[in-house]
């Protein structure tokens, strides 16, 4: 490592304060999808303050925003995310149930992490262009809208990451590795039904149930069920059941569905098919419907070249050590989820030999804090979850890790990673994603053969083109 590469990531520990206090600002005011203004305004006054120039509502999204900084090529993206996840809400270092807000929002996935050390990768590749005085260009994103709205998707449509040499990205979790391989599509699409009301007991036959409609809805869809690929998942939610009285012909209903496939041009053909149920229970009950198209994710592109430079740097700054009081929480808060029923990553999931060596690793998943990396593992071995870094990987070349946040064994989406969300481990974390993210930043900026190569896979892997699963005319809408 040159002492340019290694005065740019020393300053991620030099500012830790700044970051952290981004990231912990964050987790204080959760906000929803698309509703992320609090973070979104914070990010765009530190990125000014950084040196970054700043352009906001990004293809017409009031909270997508990037800082730029450098000139030519070539041009390297680090993505961030912010927003949080509904009925969250958790006292931070609590081992137990906790609400601050009962029914709130809360950082269940560690996107207040994403986005701060993010921030603080791209500071880095910032400071070494200065220094360095290369030709080059780095691009902080913030992408809102991960957990329901598909922010990356709609910024896709646009053609905005073809701009892009490179993107970069990392999520935590509760392992140390390269994220590999691929996973699901997705489409949302909400369907409210209108029908008439009328007194349940007196003159039903006037009523038409927009409820009913819902339900036949389901039912036709559960019959669909039989006729999918293997790979395809369907889920539900009744956002509207119409009202509380069983006395009333329920005059509106609405629910909520994802469409997933392996493929996105698989998930586009499912959908069709669950309107066509859609408007079958319309039809008998003699309701009306509004379609309103919600999100939509491609499946991940893997790029072998870019995971195996992330690996490099991942070895090569060393994960975190952790003191006898972190990994004392980390294991009560383990015992708060039941035991998990597999390995951690990927490569444990995909190679015997791995999983063998990650046994040991973990002590047999006895360990609190998995405090090493994952085993090199390159491959297209399939995740049933969605993201819409996948989008992202159909335009220019991608590739994303994973940093230790939380104990071993806990899930996303769950209280104890919001518990989780201000801790030192899980600041620890974010530090360490920063340095790997800006380390591998800076070798593409000084390598043009391996960015070239990085380049001919991504030509091969996504020659089929890219189906944007954004239709035509949607907006993104928060729900």
């Amino acid at each position: 490592m040159n002492e340019m590469k290694k005065a740019a990531l020393a300053l991620i520990d030099e500012d830790a304060a700044l970051y952290e206090h981004i990231a912990d600002r964050i987790w204080e005011n959760p906000e929803l999808s698309l509703k992320e203004y609090k973070a979104a305004a914070l990010y765009c006054e530190t990125l000014r303050s950084l040196g970054f120039e700043v352009t906001e509502k990004l293809c017409g999204i009031d909270t997508a925003f990037c800082g730029s900084f450098g000139s030519g090529a070539p041009v390297i993206g680090i993505l961030g995310e912010f927003d949080a996840l509904s009925s969250l809400s958790q006292a931070a270092g609590a081992t137990v149930p906790a609400p601050l807000v009962p029914g709130g929002a809360g950082h269940g996935c560690g996107h207040n992490l994403l986005g701060a050390g993010s921030l603080a990768a791209a500071a880095a590749v910032k400071a070494y262009l200065e220094k360095s005085g290369r030709s080059g260009t780095v691009i902080f994103f913030g992408c809102p809208g991960e957990e329901g709205g598909s922010g990356k998707a709609y910024l896709a449509r646009e053609g905005l990451w073809k701009r892009l040499d490179a993107a970069l990205s990392w999520h935590p979790g509760d392992v140390n590795q390269v994220e590999t391989g691929t996973n699901n599509s997705s489409i949302q699409v909400l369907y409210r039904f209108s029908g008439r009301a009328a007194h349940a007991a007196g003159d039903p036959y006037n009523g038409r149930s927009a409820l009913d409609a819902v339900e036949l809805m389901n039912i036709g869809v559960q019959f669909l069920r039989e006729h999918m690929t293997d790979d395809c998942r369907i889920h539900y939610a009744i956002t509207d059941a119409g009202g509380v009285s069983p006395n009333v012909v329920q005059a509106n209903a609405a629910v909520l569905y994802m469409v997933r496939a392996n493929k996105v041009a698989d998930s586009v053909l499912l959908q069709k098919r669950v309107d066509d149920v859609a408007r079958g229970a319309a039809l008998m009950t003699g309701t009306s419907f509004e379609r309103v198209f919600i999100d939509g994710t491609a499946e991940l592109l893997p790029n072998f070249t870019l995971e195996e430079l992330l690996y490099r740097s991942m070895a090569e700054l060393g994960v975190p050590t952790y003191t006898d009081e972190e990994k004392a929480f980390a294991a009560e808060l383990k015992k708060s989820f039941p035991p998990a029923r597999g390995l951690p990553g990927t490569g444990a999931r995909a190679d015997a030999a791995i999983a063998e060596r990650v046994r040991v690793l973990t002590q047999n998943g006895e360990k609190p804090i998995n405090d090493f990396l994952m085993p090199p593992y390159h491959g297209t071995v399939f995740t049933p979850g969605s993201t819409d870094v996948g989008d992202v990987s159909w335009l220019t070349p991608t590739a994303q890790i994973n940093t230790a946040a939380w104990p071993s064994g806990i899930p996303g989406h769950s209280w104890q990673v919001v518990a989780c969300g201000k801790s030192s481990m899980a600041h620890k974390a974010m530090r360490y994603a920063a340095g790997v993210l800006a380390s591998a930043a800076i070798e593409l900026l000084e390598d043009e053969s391996l960015l070239a190569k990085a380049k001919e896979e991504f030509a091969v892997r996504s020659a089929s083109g890219y189906v944007c699963p954004i239709e035509d005319g949607a907006v993104p809408v928060a729900l």
